[in-house]
């Protein structure tokens, strides 16, 4: 057993140890094992159920160094069969790229139609780990699906880049009625199948294939309002479905401006990004109520990240 090993083995059963007691009391599936603790081993490590997916992410390895990744992914894989009794045929290696254009909606593997449901009690949700890159769930929303789920009863909601609907299930589940707004079909039927997953109607609820900042402006002349609006875009996108391309940290203040404006009194928006070393401007701090509660939504599994931020905006008057 080589050294490098049983570095990797360790950090992992540490980890694991650590939130052996979080994960059992919230009878959490989906959860991050392992997020680059070790410079030499630049991963991460997400268990599925009974699988896991590991990113290779950070510095890219070159083709010159396949022999490396080869030994990296052994020494990986022989870890976690030995910790968590996961085989290799149900570890998933990925490498994480930059994607642009519809690259973010291609599949890596057509023919994947491996859908399962994991458990993040009371919900559920389906994921597929090899169709696309990312498997359909955003483990680090965890907290804000179990806050949505606990305050949206009686509330018209509005979720903008939807994705594959967990935060719209949240909000149903809890009791609010829900508009999911994509420009992907494919996530859009994936959210919708969710709902079904949760025994939750759709027929109160829309499923409304558009480009974002379109539909924005169709809204705010249309003169609709919602209680609570979930803003979680990407953090560039310069998809062909889209008219214009998006870059979260120039357009974000146009795209919360436009948002407030579709808030009943009293509402809130809450807006979220990935974006690394994002900074929110400074005329939205000056002109709306902000909150950061970046604090509380991230999850435990994610301690020690800066995995997102996150905002709570309201109105001053």
């Amino acid at each position: 057993m080589s050294q490098d090993y049983t570095v990797i083995r360790n950090r992992l059963q540490k980890n694991l140890k650590k939130l052996k007691s979080y994960l059992s009391k919230g009878g959490i599936e989906a959860y991050r094992l392992y997020n680059k603790d070790i410079p030499e081993y630049p991963y991460l490590i997400d268990l599925y159920g009974e699988h896991a997916v590991i990113y290779e992410q950070g510095k890219k390895l070159s083709d010159e160094e396949d022999t490396l990744r080869e030994k990296h992914q052994a020494h990986i894989e022989q870890a976690i069969t030995e910790i968590l009794s996961i085989p290799a045929e149900r570890q998933h290696f990925k490498i994480r790229e930059r994607q642009k254009g519809n690259d973010q909606y291609r599949p890596l593997d057509p023919k994947s139609q491996e859908f399962f449901p994991v458990n993040e009690p009371p919900l559920k949700f389906l994921v597929n780990l090899e169709r696309y890159l990312d498997t359909g769930l955003f483990l680090d929303m965890r907290p804000l699906r179990q806050n949505l789920f606990l305050n949206s009863k009686g509330k018209k909601i509005l979720n903008l880049f939807c994705y594959t609907g967990s935060l719209s299930v949240a909000a149903a589940a809890g009791g609010g009625i829900v508009t999911s707004v994509d420009m992907s079909r494919t996530y859009l039927d994936w959210a919708y199948e969710n709902f079904l997953l949760n025994k939750i109607d759709p027929k109160p609820h829309l499923f409304w294939q558009a480009d974002v900042l379109k539909d924005l402006i169709a809204r705010k002349e249309s003169g609709e309002k919602f209680d609570t609006i979930i803003l979680d875009p990407p953090s560039f996108s310069n998809s062909k479905r889209m008219e214009e391309d998006l870059d979260i940290e120039r357009d974000h203040p146009l795209l919360v401006r436009d948002c407030m404006q579709l808030l009943s009194p009293g509402g809130m928006l809450i807006f979220s990004t990935n974006k690394k070393k994002f900074e929110l401007h400074s005329i939205i701090a000056s002109t709306y109520a902000v909150k950061e509660i970046s604090h509380w939504t991230i999850p435990q599994d994610f301690h020690h990240t800066e995995i997102h931020r996150a905002f709570q905006i309201q109105r001053k008057d």
